[in-house]
């Protein structure tokens, strides 16, 4: 009769805090890159020199605003969803399965750092 775990050990869960505070740096970065293109910060003062009025150009660029935006706001939600993991693992909650209440196999929290479902459970979900 073996006993089933039913929460990482400390161990295991620093390991994945490593993880995700790396993670977490790197996110930060590319949202300040993607932040610093929006409001033009990189662009060395020349985005007026020889501009022509193109409206395909200008088109083209709003449009490639519009999706830098989009990422910013999803690199932003994915910073939310590891500073959340970081405190699960603080409440040693972190890795289990919030549908089943198993844990959440290493190799998908290695992939999905901030998984809050096993595969069984978010194949569920999906059906």
């Amino acid at each position: 009769m073996s006993k089933e775990k039913t929460r990482y050990s400390d161990e295991e869960l620093e390991e994945f805090k490593t993880l995700i505070q790396k993670k977490l740096e790197e996110a930060k970065e590319d949202l300040e890159l993607l932040k610093n293109s929006l409001s033009h910060k990189d662009d060395h003062g020349t985005d007026d020199t020889g501009r022509t009025f193109n409206m395909m150009e200008d088109g083209s660029e709003t449009l490639s605003r519009e999706e830098m935006a989009q990422l910013a706001v999803r690199q932003e939600k994915f910073i939310q969803n590891l500073n959340h993991a970081l405190v699960r693992i603080e409440n040693k909650t972190y890795g289990i399965c919030r549908e089943s209440g198993k844990l959440i196999r290493k190799e998908r929290l290695r992939l999905v750092p901030h998984a809050t479902l096993s595969i069984e459970a978010k194949n569920q979900q999906s059906n």
